[in-house]
């Protein structure tokens, strides 16, 4: 299975970013997985910021993508339902999996649109670098469920 995880800008902390890595190499032990840093097209106020991120992160996406925003609005999972949800999609669907964590004003109507579902990981506020993080993290975790490995205990 291919999933790719997709988000604007670059990760500035050296200590996430240094954790982000660490779990998607993890990762890659049990499935193929891509990062794509969007350029952050620093387009002004916010309404042109998002219109701007909407163009970048649509172009990004291929026609054939299953795509999961991640908005706070969207559906809950616990790491046992995600992990059922990744393997229903292993098993089901040959469409590579994306991931998208818009930027700081959040994901247009159009790109909330083009989602095949919505991932809300908490009602709370999170970084968007912290969000990358717990992404890559939850993902592993749902691997490591799927294959018993003890990480998930």
């Amino acid at each position: 299975m291919k999933v790719r995880v997709v988000w604007i800008g670059k990760t500035r902390s050296k200590e996430l970013s240094t954790l982000i890595d660490d779990f998607v190499e993890r990762l890659r032990r049990f499935i193929t997985i891509d990062i794509t840093e969007i350029r952050d097209p620093k387009a002004g106020d916010d309404q042109r910021q998002m219109a701007a991120e909407e163009e970048r992160l649509l172009a990004a996406l291929d026609s054939n993508d299953r795509v999961v925003v991640l908005d706070v609005a969207g559906q809950s999972w616990n790491s046992p339902q995600l992990a059922q949800f990744l393997s229903k999609h292993l098993g089901n669907d040959p469409r590579r999996l994306t991931f998208v964590i818009g930027g700081y004003g959040g994901l247009s109507k159009d790109l909330k649109a083009r989602a095949e579902l919505k991932w809300s990981l908490s009602p709370l506020t999170f970084t968007h670098e912290m969000t990358r993080l717990l992404v890559v993290e939850q993902l592993y975790r749902a691997m490591c469920i799927l294959n018993n490995h003890p990480y998930s205990k």
